[in-house]
């Protein structure tokens, strides 16, 4: 408690004493032993460390899942790419006749086998061009043909089906990669998947 002694004018024109109560500012204090002395005191060095190396953990997994998005994105255009730029050898004309299909077929598997000379001369683009062309005539004449054998004759000759063109399909990646050890290999390969089903139909 703060007691002031002030005087203010009265009547009789005299200062007179006046007598006031002044209540003390409450402060609120902690004990002691509640205070936090991390209040008081600058991180530890240990503390700081800790800090920075979960900080560089966290960069360094976020880093690791960006770059394995990108990779996982890149292969997937990569794959894409390669499809886009080969021949889809699932394609057929279903309406197709088996009059037409058996008239065609010699001459699309000779036109086939012609594309020989454009590999030998490593004309890729060419080859690739004339290599697609042709099997899809082939694939259309051999698929109709087959679908008028009877069923207990088509098992085989689908194998046959699946194996020679599927020879095609690598030959035809070979030119694009102008790899040409697997072009000889892969020709060959369809030489003799061609006579062999050209045999049985």
């Amino acid at each position: 408690m703060i007691i002031l002694q002030i005087y203010r004018p009265s009547t009789s024109q005299q200062f007179t004493p006046v007598m006031v109560l002044i209540p003390p500012v409450q402060q609120t204090y902690l004990p002691y032993h509640f205070r936090s002395p991390m209040c008081h005191r600058k991180p530890s060095i240990h503390f700081r460390k800790t800090t920075q190396m979960i900080l560089q953990c966290n960069i360094s997994r976020r880093t690791s899942i960006v770059a394995t998005t990108l990779i996982q994105l890149a292969s997937e255009a990569i794959i894409s790419s390669q499809t886009a730029n080969a021949f889809d050898f699932r394609m057929t004309v279903p309406d197709q006749t088996l009059e037409e299909a058996e008239s065609g077929i010699r001459d699309h598997a000779q036109s086939l086998l012609q594309v020989k000379d454009l590999l030998e001369a490593e004309l890729w683009n060419e080859a690739q061009k004339e290599l697609r062309k042709s099997s899809s005539y082939l694939k259309q004449d051999v698929y109709t043909i087959i679908q008028a054998k009877p069923g207990s004759d088509r098992p085989k000759l689908r194998k046959l089906y699946s194996t020679l063109f599927n020879n095609v399909t690598r030959l035809d990646y070979a030119a694009r990669d102008k790899d040409a050890i697997r072009v000889r290999e892969w020709y060959d390969s369809v030489v003799v998947a061609l006579n062999d089903i050209l045999s049985r139909i």
